[in-house]
């Protein structure tokens, strides 16, 4: 807070006491600073700034604050870090799961007349999906489509995340609405893989109320090529969330609900 000053500060001491006077001002002067410098957040005095502190003029210094995000890589998104992300630090027993952005570093997969992408709507719920396992305490990779990782990669499950055309089919039947989820056609751990398949379709109805497209499953879903790129023993899946078209305002307004949907799918395939 700043003060007004006393009268006497500015009138020049003229009496015969030798240095008494000068000491008492500047310790005065000392204790204002050092109070002003108290009051103000972040602030600390000091001979010179410590590693790691932006120097200030005057011998001032203050500690840089530490950042709330972190940059996907290749990708030019900040990915927002929760504060719970730091309190759930997974160990290396905890489940590793593999998360596919589709097209994600490659194209844009489907688009909409007026640009919206398939790749960026993906990339927004895989990586609240990412988080929120990752809050959870699992070991979690955000990979893109043709992810160097991806050769042979070991985990405990993985899941694609996709999302359908945009094309606008008005006599359909039924329509194009609801989502649909997959495994690989000769699966070397089928039981498992039809446990993860199981597990995603029923959780992510549930939270989305989505219906299940089981008509549009087509060979680009269960001859996927990741399945063929991951280590035969990882059970893979891989979900198309939703219509671009007639789904769009739940992909796009409400990302957290599409994830949590494949979050509570996940943690049914590890844990139940």
């Amino acid at each position: 807070m700043a003060r007004r000053k006393s009268s006497h500060v500015a009138v020049d001491y003229k009496g015969t006491g030798g240095a008494g006077p000068a000491i008492s001002r500047v310790l005065v002067v000392v204790t204002c600073i050092a109070g002003v410098a108290a009051l103000i957040p972040g602030f600390e005095l000091g001979p010179s700034p410590t590693i790691g502190s932006a120097a200030e003029p005057g011998g001032m210094y203050i500690q840089p604050s530490t950042s709330s995000s972190s940059e996907v890589a290749g990708s030019g998104l900040v990915q927002p870090v929760s504060t719970a992300s730091a309190a759930h630090t997974a160990t290396p027993s905890a489940p590793h799961i593999g998360i596919v952005s589709g097209h994600w570093g490659h194209d844009d997969g489907a688009s909409c007349p007026d640009g919206l992408t398939e790749a960026e709507v993906n990339l927004d719920v895989a990586r609240r999906v990412v988080s929120s396992l990752r809050d959870l305490g699992y070991r979690v990779d955000l990979l893109e489509e043709f992810d160097p990782r991806l050769e042979n990669y070991q985990a405990d499950a993985l899941v694609s995340v996709h999302a359908d055309s945009c094309q606008q089919f008005p006599d359909a039947s039924p329509p194009p609405t609801g989502f649909k989820v997959a495994s690989v056609v000769d699966s070397a751990v089928p039981e498992e893989e039809d446990r993860l398949v199981a597990c995603i379709t029923e959780r992510y109805g549930e939270r989305t109320g989505l219906d299940f497209h089981a008509n549009s499953i087509t060979g680009h879903m269960t001859q996927y090529h990741t399945f063929y790129e991951i280590h035969a023993q990882t059970p893979g899946a891989i979900i198309e969330t939703g219509f671009l078209w007639l789904d769009r305002v739940l992909l796009t307004e409400h990302p957290d609900l599409v994830a949590q949907g494949i979050v509570d799918g996940i943690v049914c395939f590890l844990e139940e």
